[in-house]
């Protein structure tokens, strides 16, 4: 069983940055790829960015491109989520998740295992 715990989500103002950290227990977090979704309220989860195992190759969503940057210190079991020049249109629940292949690195089905999510509000 591998859990998940999403941190570091708040308010923050338009133009504003904010990290989000995934820490991975159960298993050792190196053996996955791992995932950021977010979901805004009466939308469906959409996908935000992506990492291989390696943390050598990165995916983003066209709409975060150039604003949020994924890492990984799989020394520390944790995934990053670096978020800067922050909109109101990101404001959602973000999840992190896991996968065994970057095959299909933007559809929620091919991830095993979600954290509970975190807040990011983004006022404008």
């Amino acid at each position: 069983q591998v859990q998940l715990v999403e941190s570091g989500g708040g308010l923050v103002q338009a133009g504003g940055s904010l990290r989000l950290s995934c820490a991975v227990s159960g298993r050792t977090a190196s053996a996955y790829s791992m995932g950021w979704f977010r979901q805004a309220p009466g939308k469906e989860r959409e996908f935000a960015a992506a990492i291989s195992w390696t943390g050598v190759s990165t995916y983003y969503a066209d709409s975060v491109k150039g604003r949020f940057t994924i890492s990984r210190d799989n020394a520390k079991n944790t995934v990053y989520l670096q978020m800067n020049s922050l909109k109101p249109e990101d404001t959602a629940v973000y999840y992190c998740a896991t996968t065994g292949s970057m095959r299909y690195y933007n559809q929620p089905n091919a991830y095993a295992y979600w954290g509970q999510g975190t807040q990011v509000t983004v006022s404008s």
